[in-house]
């Protein structure tokens, strides 16, 4: 079992660093390729198929088993990342992107739900979901700090060539080691709901990308987008409720303490986003930091993640995880309120204690919300279960990133016209001849306001973070 353990350890560490490290590689890569109007493509290729991946390997494991898929989906990881790190073009890398997406998309439902099947008891499933959740901790450090390393020593090609032999090892110690008892029957595949879904989501997804990139949301192309989703929600549902083996079984969203579950995910994962674009956003604007040091400011909550995800596994049996989660929320609506408060003369051990305990608050829920999904999930609906709350995090960081960019926006974007100096870069490279003192004052107190607003918008999320935990009913734990 160790064995097998080390290998859904190794596997998340690939997933998790994957979506961290391309970011330091980013001005090499495209100096190399060039293609720069496609920059983003690089990272929304990659979540557009990760978002789909996660519901569809997650119900193809319920139904094929869990050490075929994961096989799988590793082997289609490694493939991506090979071709990544050859490719000679933009266009190639994004569509290998994507592929690398399809593989990571696929590995973290399926690890999660290997991870509650290996152990036997809630407190040793504690533990292992909460080296799980470090691993993503680290890897927001991590990443950055080794991509920015195989850059300056090798090339932009080693982050994804760095993938593969990893991603061979773990292929060898699960088919090796995974010893797994599959039930054999005749499956129904519902190919036509999967192509509905994929349609709609990716449509959906690329309307947000769209929207928060160029900040235009009701243009022609934006109310196209919109309506084809619409048109695709409503006949997957009708698809769904026709067939014999849904991809997503309606059911699921009847199940209330899955709903709750899925309902603190989001809230809980677009809290993070706020923390991972702003707070870089304040530092180097206000604070006056460099992009590194600026990234380090979120350091405190990786570490604090980290911290208390270990620390769940002796918190479990001593206190239920209703309080234990409650406990995460309530520091989550702490960190939130003190975030809000920022002023432009904050200083840097503020910011560092306001992402500290919002870090804290992370780690105690972050574990606990896989173990609560496996308890309320019928047997054979575990991975589809545990697939739809994987796309929860995913889809809800998308929108999360869209939500706070327009209240960020609504502050700041006409007092910065206002100003009339330009395109104002926020990354605190300010060309302070072009303005006076007062100047200089007001710029700083409009980004401030905006940075404020997007808090005061996560504390709310925070607070229905906490309600929905209240909300939390005792199931009883399968084993």
């Amino acid at each position: 079992m160790n064995k097998v353990f080390l290998a859904v350890l190794l596997a998340t560490a690939l997933a998790a660093i994957e979506g961290t490290i391309v970011a330091t590689a980013i001005p090499s890569i495209t100096a190399d390729l060039s293609g720069v109007e496609l920059i983003s493509w690089i990272y929304s290729a990659y979540l557009l198929a990760s978002a789909i991946a996660t519901i569809l390997f997650g119900k193809l494991a319920d139904i094929f088993g869990r050490k075929k898929m994961i096989i799988i989906g590793i082997g289609i990881f490694v493939t991506g990342s090979l071709l990544a790190g050859v490719s000679q073009s933009m266009v190639q890398l994004i569509i290998f992107r994507a592929i690398q997406g399809i593989g990571a998309g696929s590995i973290l439902p399926i690890t999660l739900t290997i991870v509650g099947e290996l152990f036997s008891t809630e407190k040793a499933r504690a533990k292992g979901q909460g080296y799980i959740s470090m691993i993503w901790g680290v890897a927001g450090v991590i990443g950055p700090l080794l991509g920015g390393y195989l850059v300056d020593q090798l090339s932009w090609h080693y982050i994804f060539l760095l993938n593969v032999p990893f991603g061979l090892s773990a292929l060898f110690l699960i088919a090796r080691y995974y010893d797994e008892k599959v039930h054999k029957k005749k499956h129904h595949i519902d190919y036509l709901g999967a192509v509905i879904f994929s349609i709609t989501v990716v449509t959906f997804l690329l309307s947000i990308i769209k929207g928060s990139n160029t900040g235009i949301w009701g243009s022609n192309e934006q109310i196209a987008y919109y309506a084809i989703s619409l048109i695709g929600l409503f006949l997957f549902i009708r698809v769904e409720l026709r067939a014999k083996e849904p991809i997503i079984p309606l059911t699921l969203f009847k199940n209330r303490r899955l709903m709750t579950v899925n309902g603190l995910t989001f809230m809980m994962m677009s809290i993070v986003i706020s923390v991972s674009v702003y707070i870089p956003i304040y530092g180097q604007s206000i604070l006056g930091n460099s992009a590194t040091q600026a990234g380090l400011l979120i350091a405190p909550l990786t570490v604090m993640w980290t911290v208390s995800s270990v620390l769940v596994g002796t918190l479990v049996g001593r206190f239920s995880n209703k309080v234990i989660i409650q406990a995460g929320t309530l520091l989550l609506v702490i960190g939130t309120t003190m975030l809000a408060f920022l002023t432009t003369d904050s200083s840097y051990v503020y910011v560092g204690i306001s992402t500290a305990v919002l870090g804290a608050g992370m780690g105690l829920i972050a574990p606990l919300i896989i173990l609560t999904v496996q308890a309320a999930a019928k047997p054979d609906e575990v991975g589809i279960s545990i697939g739809l709350n994987s796309f929860t995090n995913t889809f809800s960081q998308s929108l999360g990133a869209a939500f706070f960019g327009v209240l960020f926006n609504i502050m700041t974007s006409q007092p910065l016209r206002d100003l009339d100096k330009g395109e104002i870069q926020l990354n605190g490279s300010f060309d302070h001849q072009l303005f006076t003192k007062a100047e200089m004052n007001d710029l700083l107190h409009i980004i401030t306001s905006g940075v404020q607003v997007v808090y005061i918008g996560a504390a709310v999320f925070a607070v229905i973070a906490f309600l929905l935990a209240t909300m939390l009913q005792k199931n009883k734990v399968r084993h």
